[in-house]
């Protein structure tokens, strides 16, 4: 195929995606613990029947260990083409309060060209940017491909790893295309080239065996809310620097946003200052966060004048990519324990934690996919960071080292991921699909591989 026929199928087919993407949207699958796994099953079948639909010779859904199954699909292209593996995942975060939505989280609502929904851009938008790039070919691909689409990458992503490490041949890639990330702003195309990785723990801290009347107890019996409010705010300076020793800041050469656009994009109130020193990039791709994420405390509604005996938080660490997470999270948790006043009990539990991603210089593949995607969104693209992390990334550098890992995708960074009023841009689902359709086509070429 050329690739004004490549631009032509992937537009006639966009329809069709839309009409997937809002499918795969209505589908609540939160594979979080508490939740009903039946949604994330149906998400698993609707999954593997799309990739059934674009002419992949063998598609079957894999039991993974202590998770949701994986999808996986192959085909053959020509002989001695490479292969080129894709990735994406069917889960999504939960959608919290749904009275912060502007629309019913799992009822797709198209606004002025934008898909709006939980999971619409991350990473539903992931499976069906492979989806339709692939169905472009009509089942003759110019490359071998492989794809699997996972089911628990939002919790607990390293369940993957240990079948990773089982099954390498079955994943093994000479480029590996991880379509979980987006550009900084629409139509601004770019690579990611770093992922900080993450490291998640639940405090709990005791004081009292039971409640205390406020009035009776206060003022003398230790309050445990009041105490672990200390500890976590003990986490930062006045600044937003994180005080917690060996945590060091870091440095990212590329460039990012500037304030200006942070600002906008994070939805920052006029007067309040963002925090943290160092450059927008150093502080967003290449160094530490602390955040509490959530806080099991009497809400302000049923509250009642007690001195409280126990609290609760979770609290999130990104961690960049030359960190650990485990001895990231080992410091964090021993910082809390030093800091915890009036001798209070406190204890950690639910460690979750995934690796960071740096990738090397790029190869034949990265050079591929410069081409495609210039052509796709009329300009070259640009290296960035990801603050955040995919589990499974890592895991696949050192399981294959000589494989190119692109990192690349229709989400932006206005589209809300994680939060209420999630939403994908479908031009930018188009243009990432064209691009991974005129990557495919690239790397398959005689000149791509030194022929």
């Amino acid at each position: 195929m050329t690739p004004d026929q490549i631009e032509s199928a992937v537009a006639a087919a966009m329809p069709q995606a839309v009409e997937e993407l809002k499918r795969l949207v209505a589908i609540p699958s939160v594979a979080f613990p508490g939740h009903p796994e039946e949604p994330v099953l149906a998400a698993a079948a609707v999954t593997e029947e799309l990739l059934r639909s674009v002419g992949l010779h063998h598609v079957q859904q894999i039991p993974v260990e202590g998770s949701f199954p994986a999808v996986y699909g192959e085909a053959q292209g020509p002989a001695g083409a490479p292969t080129v593996l894709l990735y994406a995942h069917y889960d999504v975060q939960p959608a919290g309060d749904p009275a912060n939505w502007r629309t019913p989280p799992f009822e797709p609502t198209l606004i002025d060209g934008q898909l709006f929904g939980r999971g619409a851009a991350d990473d539903k938008s992931g499976i069906i940017s492979h989806v339709t790039a692939l169905r472009a070919f009509q089942g003759h691909f110019p490359v071998n491909i492989k794809v699997i689409i996972e089911g628990q990458e939002e919790y607990a992503g390293e369940r993957l790893e240990a079948f990773v490490e089982q099954n390498p041949e079955l994943l093994r890639a000479d480029a590996i295309v991880v379509a979980d990330t987006g550009n900084p702003k629409v139509g601004d195309p770019s690579v990611t080239t770093s992922l900080r990785g993450m490291a998640a723990f639940t405090i709990e801290v005791r004081s009292l065996k039971e409640a205390l009347h406020s009035g009776s107890f206060g003022g003398a019996a230790p309050d445990a809310l009041a105490a672990l409010m200390r500890m976590l705010t003990a986490l930062h300076d006045d600044n937003g620097d994180i005080r917690v020793p060996g945590l060091p800041r870091g440095a990212f050469l590329g460039q990012g946003p500037s304030e200006e656009e942070f600002r906008e994009v994070a939805g920052v109130i006029d007067g309040v200052s963002l925090v943290g020193s160092g450059s927008l990039a150093d502080r967003l791709w290449a160094s530490y966060a602390i955040t509490v994420t959530g806080l099991d405390v009497p809400t302000v509604s049923g509250a009642v004048n007690a001195v409280q005996p126990v609290a609760r938080a979770r609290v999130t660490v990104r961690v960049p990519p030359s960190g650990d997470p485990k001895t990231t999270s080992e410091a964090v948790m021993e910082f809390l324990r030093q800091v915890a006043p009036w001798g209070v009990q406190v204890s950690f539990g639910d460690l979750t934690v995934g690796s960071g991603f740096q990738a090397d210089s790029g190869g034949k593949a990265r050079s591929a996919l410069n081409r495609a995607m210039e052509r796709a969104f009329g300009r070259a693209p640009r290296d960035v960071g990801a603050g955040g992390s995919i589990p499974l990334v890592n895991t696949l550098l050192k399981q294959f080292p000589l494989a190119e890992i692109l990192l690349f995708g229709a989400e932006d960074e206005a589209a809300n991921i994680h939060a209420p009023n999630e939403r994908l841009d479908l031009e930018e689902l188009r243009r990432t699909a064209t691009t991974e359709a005129l990557f495919l086509r690239e790397l398959g070429l005689p000149s791509a591989l030194g022929v």
